[in-house]
């Protein structure tokens, strides 16, 4: 690649990288370290034992190696890096080597070979042709440039390390000096005066006072005064009428309070810091001060009493700083300070809340733990989560920490600052929270409070605890934080609300599911607002649910038996309806038809899903919808219908009952699938299974598994698809209920 004396063509420290990065092999990556770093050559490298390798330094630990001398030259040793010995040592125990056996047991020109391989794939792998032609020569070359220039290690060291034979033979890795370079290579010859350490005649001997002088005369930032025994101004120079704005006829004879604001000077600061600063033989202080406009600066003092040769006090030496802008960047470090440690107060309270939740096995306790998790902090003072019914629009208080229950009436704010119309009083809602992250339903409000046991300034926040479409509850926190519920915790706040509120519809969900005993409900819907209410009442027809599929947390799959009315005239009526995204006929049979429907949005059994209900069943009639659904024997149902009234106020409880929930044991659902499948349809299920039809990627073909049934594959896939139909009608259908007449089994 680089012809020696080629400045220009050796190797960047990328390029070198990217021939590391381009080693595939432990033993490819240890060889260019080693001519690289180390600057051997390959029969060097072919000669090398471990023994070879030699600790110098125990703390912190270095090592060089003795090369050995081959083809004519003579020994030397190598400074071998930390890492590189580390990996050297790592490749010798990988490869079983023991201290005398050689490091690379193959020829130098094998290793020049390794590095070329190295170096075209490097090439191709970055896209970057010149390395194709990298060879151990000029990695040896990048190792005594990077040395010499980047390292700025010794060149004595350089030669010997690497085997230089002269230093002519290391000058072309020395890049041109620029001028400015030369200039700044010789500045000690000009401070000095040359070699011989002799200071030019014309050049002045600069004193410490004159060196004090000069460095006050260069800023208005600093000023040296000096005090009489009392405390008055005494000198008066340059750098104080810089800093304080005054002249020497305006100042000298002032008393030092002068400098010091009003308040400072009626408490006495003054005296005190001379009467310190002559007890204790001098003292520093920082504070504010006044320049002669009035305007303050905050200053930091040295104050030395000064004293003449018989010891008797003869005044003070005050050397003042400004410090105003030093102390301005401090303020504001801290005040960043302040601001991570309350993000992060508010990021332990996300935490132990999410911990919280997870720990909560019902409703009641799930609400207690998150308010408790919210008030055990710094973040928070109190929080509390209400509820409210619809029936007779009374606040229930759940839970309340940090406070006592009572108190939380003394803090109902006269007017909350709505955003999103979220908080209102108006009863339960639904469609509060889009979900989406820039959408911040909080309600806020500045009141009096005693939470830290007096009278003080505290902001409320409250944020609706949303699942889906429904709205369980409210939770406010309040807190003494004047820079509280800023964007990015009101963002936090509104994830909160949704998080407890999939908390709360998990916990209802999961205790529906380990109930033995659950409560059946019979629901009647006869509100508009619902499309198959409204659609079974203006067509005269008949919904009966076969299916409810989860596409979404407000999007939902209806499968239903329309009977009355054709598919048109239902289609026509949904293509107005903006809940309903999509519809289609999905079967044909006597007397009736089996549709689909995409529905987006609030609906009467999306509402009760939402409460922990499991929909068994639901048919739309005659203006009317009669829903069937199960919950668990624990749940509070006056909060589900109350939460249905809220999205459809024409709905009412017509009907509960305790019930016993049945168990089917696996083997009795294995028997009544065996009972439902034929002989053939069970034996092409099982040679499909175990032939590997059913892996991505497939095992075996459908002709493969025909050919070894001796059937034809159309028979194969015949016995397949019923079967997987009998499998799937019985995980999703109730066994004991019949298909609509002229349906095909």
């Amino acid at each position: 690649m680089a012809l020696e004396g080629s400045r220009d063509e050796i190797l960047t420290r990328r390029q070198y990288e990217s021939l590391l990065d381009a080693a595939e092999t432990y033993r490819e990556a240890l060889v260019v370290r080693l001519c690289g770093e180390v600057g051997l050559r390959p029969a060097e490298l072919a000669a090398v034992t471990i023994d070879d390798v030699e600790q110098v330094r125990m703390d912190p630990p270095r090592y060089l190696v003795r090369v050995p001398g081959v083809n004519g030259r003579e020994g030397r040793t190598a400074y071998l890096p930390t890492r590189v010995e580390r990996e050297l040592r790592r490749y010798a125990r990988s490869n079983g080597l023991s201290a005398e056996d050689r490091l690379f047991s193959v020829t130098p020109r094998r290793l020049q070979m390794l590095v070329a391989d190295v170096a075209d794939r490097a090439a191709e792998t970055f896209d970057d042709p010149s390395l194709a032609d990298v060879s151990s020569s000029d990695l040896r070359h990048y190792f005594a440039r990077r040395s010499l220039v980047d390292l700025e290690v010794n060149p004595s060291a350089v030669k010997a390390a690497g085997g230089w034979g002269s230093f002519e033979a290391l000058e072309p890795y020395f890049p041109e000096p620029t001028d400015a370079e030369l200039v700044d290579a010789f500045a000690s010859v000009e401070r000095t005066g040359g070699p011989g350490g002799e200071r030019s005649r014309s050049e002045p001997v600069v004193g410490d006072d004159s060196v004090i002088r000069l460095l006050l005369a260069a800023s208005d930032r600093y000023a040296l005064l000096r005090l009489d025994e009392e405390g008055y101004v005494d000198r008066w120079n340059r750098s104080g009428a810089a800093l304080f704005g005054y002249r020497a006829g305006e100042i000298v004879g002032t008393h030092v309070s002068a400098f010091y604001p009003e308040e400072a000077v009626e408490d006495g600061v003054p005296e005190r810091i001379l009467s310190t600063a002559l007890e204790e033989s001098g003292t520093e202080t920082e504070g504010w001060r006044l320049h002669k406009d009035g305007s303050r600066f905050r200053a930091a003092e040295v104050i030395s009493p000064l004293r003449d040769d018989r010891g008797r006090h003869r005044g003070y030496a005050v050397f003042v700083r400004d410090v105003s802008a030093q102390r301005a960047a401090l303020e504001a470090v801290e005040n960043e300070r302040d601001a991570l440690e309350r993000q992060y107060a508010i990021a332990r309270r996300h935490r132990a809340l999410t911990r919280a939740l997870l720990d909560s096995s019902d409703h009641e306790e799930l609400e207690t733990n998150a308010c408790g998790s919210l008030a055990a902090g710094d973040a928070y003072d109190a929080a509390w989560i209400d509820r409210q019914t619809t029936s007779d629009r009374r606040r229930e208080w759940r839970t309340v920490s940090g406070l006592s229950p009572e108190a939380v009436d003394g803090l109902a704010p006269e007017r909350w600052d709505e955003t999103d119309g979220i908080g209102t009083d108006d009863g339960e809602s639904t469609g509060g929270a889009t979900g989406d992250e820039d959408d911040l339903p909080i309600a806020t409000a500045d009141v009096r409070t005693d939470l830290d046991g007096e009278s003080a300034d505290a902001t409320l926040a409250r944020v609706p605890l949303t699942y889906g479409d429904t709205t369980y509850g409210t939770l406010t926190v309040a807190t003494s934080r004047a820079d509280a519920f800023g964007t990015e915790e009101r963002r936090w706040l509104a994830t909160i609300g949704r998080q407890v509120g999939y908390g709360i519809a998990a916990v209802r969900r999961r205790n529906l599911l380990l109930s033995d005993r659950v409560v059946e409900l019979e629901v009647v819907c006869r509100d508009d607002a619902s499309f198959f209410v409204d659609a079974s009442k203006r067509l005269d027809c008949r919904f009966e649910l076969d299916s409810l599929v989860a596409v979404s947390e407000s999007t939902k799959l209806y499968y239903l038996r329309l009977e009355g009315a054709s598919p048109a005239a239902v289609f026509d009526l949904a293509a107005s309806e903006p809940n309903i995204d999509d519809c289609r006929l999905v079967e044909t049979y006597e007397g009736g038809w089996r549709v689909e429907f995409v529905v987006e949005g609030s609906s009467p059994t999306l509402t009760l899903t939402e409460y922990g209900v499991t929909v068994v069943d639901a048919v739309f009639e005659d203006g009317a919808a009669t829903i069937t659904g199960e919950s668990a024997a624990d749940a509070d149902l006056r909060t589900i219908v109350d939460g249905l009234r809220a999205a459809f106020p024409d709905s009412e409880l017509v009907g509960k009952r305790a019930v016993e929930r049945t168990v089917q044991t696996a083997r009795e659902y294995r028997e009544g699938l065996e009972d439902r499948l034929t002989d053939r349809q069970q034996a092409a299920l099982r040679a499909a299974y175990f032939a590997g039809y059913y892996d991505w990627p497939r095992e075996s073909t459908a002709e493969e598994v025909a050919d070894a049934m001796g059937i034809s594959s159309p028979t194969l896939h015949n016995h397949l698809r019923k079967g997987q139909h009998e499998l799937l009608r019985t995980f999703f259908d109730d066994p004991a209920e019949e298909m609509p007449a002229g349906t095909e089994e």
